[in-house]
């Protein structure tokens, strides 16, 4: 992050609108849960634990069914419906931790962010998984890349309004089905999901997807209609002051390789290598999204091209020079490159954001400020106590509706 980067998120404002349809009900849960987690807990650390949780769940997954196509024990689709439960539950209450410890930042909202675009990733896969749709490779594109393009839609329309805006069917209703799916390929097997629905003549799980894109169809629809009627910033413009189609590249790009890749491989590696096909394209978009994420909260501008575009480029120049190189070793390869660039890159930011506002990522207490406190020179941990109270709350007051959100 870039010096400015850093002042704007000093001057940032979490912002937030709009209640699920079943976040009232699932509140009354997350205000329970949360008073028994010790207060010595950073909110950070809760979010970091019901992430691993997801991932390895999730992976545990992918391992049993490589493909796609293979039924996996009973045990491990019970445990991504728990381990996703957990990740929710987890995820919904690290906002109301650092209410109650008075530890909000700057980088409790990145760090939450962040870890929704990897998991998003790695729910998509799961649930391709949980499926079977290994054996129709449409389907399973469609399935994944609609989910990942979604959440980007809803941060991007964020950075052209200023607002986090939740629809009355949002990533809590989500979740819950998803966990449904995993739950019913454990108790009836993932044969359930070929049965023929009455009156519509398709497999359930045909009819699954088509109620998901539909679904997502109009939640993309309703951030379109925000980020075309104009932005936050001079002139309708995004909250940094450029065009609001600006984020549409970064996220386009990937996209159109994956297909245009699937669609001309010699060796069908999609069709192979589903999971490490779609988890080396998850893992790229998912370091965009978070570059997004960086480029609202700190107003700056959207880069039209990222590093994280050089693992699915390998892919790309290999297939144009007829593969002259095993298209499999490639995508070893990009995967591997694309996870490190994402890793590299989380770890880069948290260690600057930390350094500039003198704290801790997994620990609440503040770092001993590196310049002597005095009249005419305030240091860097005097200005976070300030800007602190931004983002935090007295435990007495009632919480905004744009707390309530946060807490999600």
């Amino acid at each position: 992050m870039s010096e400015a980067q850093l002042k704007g998120l000093d001057e940032h404002k979490y912002s937030a609108s709009g209640t699920s349809a079943v976040e009232p009900v699932m509140q009354v849960f997350w205000r329970w849960l949360v008073e028994k987690v010790p207060l010595w807990v950073a909110p950070n650390l809760i979010t970091l634990v019901g992430l691993i949780i997801n991932v390895v769940t999730s992976l545990l997954l992918m391992y049993y069914s490589p493909t796609a196509a293979e039924e996996a024990p009973v045990w491990v689709y019970m445990s991504c419906a728990v381990g996703l439960f957990l990740y929710q539950s987890l995820d919904a209450i690290d906002g109301k931790q650092a209410r109650r410890t008075g530890s909000s930042t700057p980088l409790g909202e990145l760090f939450d962010h962040g870890c929704d675009s990897i998991s998003t990733v790695f729910v998509g896969m799961a649930t391709c998984c949980a499926m079977t749709m290994g054996d129709n490779p449409d389907l399973m594109f469609i399935t994944f890349f609609n989910a990942v393009f979604v959440f980007y839609c809803a941060h991007w329309q964020t950075y052209v309004s200023g607002t986090l805006k939740f629809g009355f069917i949002n990533v809590t209703e989500a979740q819950l089905f998803i966990m449904t799916m995993h739950i019913v390929s454990a108790v009836f097997g993932t044969s359930v999901w070929f049965n023929k629905v009455p009156l519509v003549g398709l497999s359930m799980r045909v009819v699954a997807v088509i109620c998901s894109t539909s679904l997502s169809t109009w939640t993309v629809w309703g951030n379109f209609q925000t980020i075309l009627k104009g932005g936050a910033g001079k002139n309708g413009s995004t909250v940094a002051g450029t065009s609001v189609l600006s984020p549409g590249f970064p996220i386009l790009f990937p996209i159109v390789l994956a297909l245009m890749i699937y669609k001309k491989s010699s060796m069908d590696l999609f069709q192979n290598h589903p999971c490490l096909y779609l988890l080396m394209f998850g893992m790229a978009i998912g370091k965009i999204t978070n570059k997004l994420v960086i480029a609202h909260m700190t107003k700056s501008e959207m880069t039209m091209f990222d590093s994280s575009m050089i693992g699915p480029g390998l892919l790309f120049l290999d297939q144009y020079f007829n593969s002259f190189i095993n298209e499999y070793i490639v995508l070893w390869i990009s995967l591997i490159f694309v996870t490190f660039d994402l890793v590299q890159y989380c770890f880069l930011v948290c260690l600057q954001i930390c350094d500039h506002l003198d704290i801790y990522c997994f620990n609440i207490t503040s770092k001993p400020s590196k310049k002597g406190l005095n009249s005419g020179n305030m240091s860097k941990a005097t200005r976070g106590a300030e800007n602190l109270t931004v983002y935090s709350r007295p435990r007495t007051r009632s919480l905004t509706r744009a707390n309530r959100e946060q807490d999600r």
